[in-house]
C-alpha cells in the first residue's frame, strides 16, 4: 500500500519540480532589445522577509550589449519585456521600476546590490543566463548563484539554495554598492501586476 501511495504521488511531485518553459518569438525579443547607457553592470536583487529576515527570492539584472533580467522561477512579467525561459528582454528603467515595485511590499524589502564589471564579464553573464534554461520553483538562488559561479573574472562565488547566502557572497565582492528598498504596499500584489500592464514610456 505504501509503495502504491508513493507511486501515485510521484507524478504530482514531478509536476511541482518541472520548470515552466516560455519562449517569446524572435521578432518580439529583437523589438524589445534595450541597451542601457553607462558601464556594464550586474545587479543582484534579493527579497527579504521583513518579519523573519529570511530570503524569499533572487533575481539578476545584467547590463551589457543589452539589458535583461534573469528572474528564475519568478512570477513577475510584463508584455513589453518578452521572456525566454526566465530571461526578460527589453529591461528598461520602467521595467526595472515595475519589477522592484512588484516585489517590495509590507512583508518584503528588496536589497539591491550593484557591481560594475567589464564588458566581457557582462557578456559572459548574458550568455550564461540565456543558455541556462527554465528554472523550477524554489530554485531561484540555486540558478542565480550557479550562473554567477561560472562567470569568468567575477570572483569567488559558490552555488547555494539560500538567497541570503547568495546576497552575502555577492556583497563581499570588491566594488559592490548596496541599497535597500522598502514599500508599504499590500502583500497581495496580483492587482499591482495587472495595473503594470499598460503601455510603458521608456
Amino acid at each position: 500500500m505504501r509503495r502504491f501511495l508513493i507511486l501515485a504521488a510521484l507524478p504530482l511531485f514531478l509536476a511541482a519540480c518541472t520548470a515552466e518553459k516560455t519562449w517569446a518569438p524572435e521578432e518580439q525579443v529583437q523589438a524589445a532589445r534595450y541597451r542601457h547607457p553607462g558601464p556594464a553592470k550586474l545587479t543582484l536583487y534579493t527579497m527579504l522577509n521583513n518579519r523573519t529576515n529570511a530570503g524569499g527570492h533572487s533575481g539578476l539584472m545584467i547590463s551589457g550589449s543589452q539589458r535583461v533580467m534573469f528572474d528564475p522561477a519568478g512570477t513577475w512579467w510584463h508584455r513589453a519585456a518578452p521572456e525566454r525561459n526566465d530571461v526578460h528582454f527589453g529591461f528598461t528603467p520602467v521595467m526595472e521600476h515595475f519589477y522592484v515595485d512588484y516585489h517590495a511590499r509590507e512583508t518584503y524589502r528588496v536589497v539591491v546590490q550593484e557591481l560594475e564589471v567589464s564588458p566581457e564579464v557582462a557578456e559572459a553573464a548574458l550568455r550564461l543566463v540565456q543558455e541556462n534554461g527554465a528554472v523550477s520553483k524554489a530554485m531561484c538562488s540555486n540558478a542565480t548563484s550557479g550562473v554567477l559561479s561560472r562567470v569568468p573574472g567575477l570572483g569567488p562565488m559558490r552555488q547555494t539554495f539560500a538567497p541570503r547566502k547568495l546576497m552575502d557572497q555577492f556583497g563581499a565582492l570588491p566594488g559592490v554598492k548596496t541599497h535597500v528598498i522598502y514599500d508599504d504596499d499590500d502583500d497581495e500584489n496580483g492587482d499591482l501586476l495587472v495595473s503594470q500592464q499598460i503601455d510603458p514610456v521608456n
